[in-house]
């Protein structure tokens, strides 16, 4: 039995499923991020997944190679998506995309946090129309460090830019923010409990991070506060995606 708990934060409002505990559903929680360039390898990693994955990020890549009608297909299908648009635009084009994603019957939408307020806000009233669209704001991106923050003349280590920008969002009215694992005990102390907090940059214990900077176990970031976590090539470039998906679902739920 899943028991739905809906919460606010920053002013709207969001719902987290749990079970009959009271405890967050590990198969809610884990995001797998169909990084493909080419929709048979895409669908071929959901027929694989089956009815134990019912939430998917749909990235640039994808969405670029195939189209908004990938994403109809797998809302259609009962699937929830988490897309990743990282939006960073003048306001009325943010809410343009907003208002387009929600018409998709999108679960999340991402805008860029480093954008500003005045676009999060757009984002955030755009998806008023739409009461299951969550918007979460990208605060550093998991391949950057502090070095890269430099480059683009941004003093302080990633972890104080991570918590500034989510401070900006909660002002804005964002459902949540997107960080990697080891910024999240930080930022779920400085939100409180009501925050989504969504962090790509996991990785199996012995497995390469690949680009991730920051990364962390599934384990480790639900621990600390996430609320969900995504999965890459963990599954997606395993031999046996269904096998990978359960292990990640193994760690997250140990003990």
């Amino acid at each position: 039995m899943v028991v739905v708990q809906a919460r606010e934060w920053g002013g709207v409002k969001w719902q987290t499923p749990r079970d009959h505990h009271g405890v967050m559903d590990p198969n809610r929680q884990i995001i797998v991020a169909l990084d493909c360039d080419n929709r048979p390898a895409a669908q071929s990693v959901v027929d694989r997944l089956g009815d134990e994955c019912r939430f998917y990020k749909v990235g640039l890549e994808v969405l670029t190679a195939v189209g908004s009608q990938f994403v109809e297909h797998l809302v259609t299908q009962g699937n929830e998506v988490f897309l990743d648009l990282k939006l960073f635009e003048i306001p009325n084009s943010v809410a343009g995309a907003v208002r387009a994603a929600g018409a998709l019957g999108v679960s999340m939408v991402t805008v860029h946090s480093m954008g500003g307020t005045g676009i999060m806000a757009a984002a955030v009233d755009a998806a008023r129309d739409y009461p299951d669209l969550r918007v979460l704001a990208l605060t550093v991106v998991t391949s950057m460090t502090d070095s890269d923050l430099a480059d683009i003349g941004v003093a302080g280590p990633t972890g104080s830019q991570v918590l500034r920008l989510a401070g900006l969002a909660r002002r804005a009215g964002c459902h949540g923010v997107i960080a990697s694992p080891q910024e999240v005990s930080a930022l779920r102390s400085a939100l409180g409990g009501d925050a989504l907090i969504v962090t790509p940059g996991v990785a199996l214990p012995g497995e390469s991070a690949a680009e991730h900077a920051r990364p962390g176990t599934p384990r480790a970031a639900v621990a600390d506060g996430a609320s969900h976590v995504v999965v890459g090539r963990t599954v997606t470039g395993a031999p046996d995606p269904l096998f990978a998906l359960r292990r990640v679902r193994a760690n997250l739920s140990a003990s």
